[in-house]
């Protein structure tokens, strides 16, 4: 069952990032993060009124403030990483998360992946490389030296950075509480972190909203879609797993990049790193 919900949570994230992408270029990153948190909200706050208030366990509340914190950072990176670059290299650049993932799942949930597993998170690393590999004509270095060239990838980085954590304190919220009530109160922290900073930077575009209100409903929709199918997961099994199994989000990115954004000769540079990385998540899948 963690498999589906996996698979799904995959699909609906990469939608959100169309959705983040798009409005990205009309708007600004910041009234685009501040849209992404607000109009979750409401379907999330839905799903826990038809579900009901489970009972909520010590340490739930400290974990949903540093979940917000790590989630608005990793947020704004991605965002920035969205209008900076092509949709496919950002979605498979962020993979890297995976790694970082691990080591935050055993310090703070005590998770150990098995051996298979850790066989498919070095072909994982192993694809980030190859994302770039065309530059290794010049040095073999090339694909290190543009992560600091290139400010989208760099962006990418700083969400990856984020996002891992943010994994870990979801599950926990979620261990503590129930699934959909995680999401809402991580949500909460989320909008009202994001919420000042974004009037201070961003206050002329809020007027804007209303002209791109499809957008912004549709990006809530699947960013409550994918953390909630995501978080149910992440209860399931070994978190680090779970986001093995959301590297098929890659091949629906390429296809997206491709038919929508035009982006077949970034596709055809990165082929082969995502073909890597694909070979790495059915290593983990075996090794669960």
């Amino acid at each position: 069952m963690w498999f589906i919900l996996s698979l799904l949570s995959a699909l609906f994230q990469v939608l959100r990032n169309v959705a983040m992408k798009r409005l990205g270029h009309a708007l600004d990153d910041t009234i685009n993060v501040w849209g992404r948190f607000a109009f979750l909200l409401p379907f999330a706050a839905l799903g826990v009124l038809l579900r009901g208030v489970p009972p909520i366990q010590k340490g739930f509340w400290l974990s949903g403030l540093l979940f917000g914190i790590t989630q608005v950072l990793g947020s704004l990176s991605l965002s920035k990483a969205l209008k900076k670059s092509d949709i496919s290299l950002v979605t498979s650049l962020w993979k890297l998360s995976l790694i970082l993932l691990v080591c935050w799942g055993y310090f703070a949930l005590k998770e150990v992946p098995s051996r298979l597993g850790l066989a498919g998170l070095v072909l994982s690393v192993l694809g980030v490389y190859l994302l770039n590999i065309h530059q290794a004509r010049i040095s073999f270095w090339a694909p290190f030296v543009a992560l600091y060239k290139d400010s989208g990838q760099r962006w990418t980085m700083g969400a990856a950075m984020g996002y891992a954590p943010s994994v870990v304190l979801i599950k926990k919220m979620a261990l503590l509480s129930d699934p959909m009530f995680a999401v809402l109160m991580g949500y909460v922290y989320c909008f009202v972190l994001i919420t000042p900073y974004t009037l201070y930077r961003s206050r002329r575009h809020f007027s804007k909203i209303r002209s791109h209100w499809k957008g912004f409903v549709s990006l809530g929709l699947c960013a409550t879609l994918s953390t909630w199918f995501g978080t149910t997961a992440y209860t399931m099994t070994v978190s680090s797993y779970v986001e093995a199994v959301k590297q098929v989000e890659v091949l629906f990115a390429l296809i997206i990049g491709y038919f929508f954004f035009k982006e077949g000769p970034t596709i055809r540079t990165i082929w082969l790193g995502t073909l890597v990385m694909l070979v790495g998540l059915v290593l983990l899948k075996l090794g669960t």
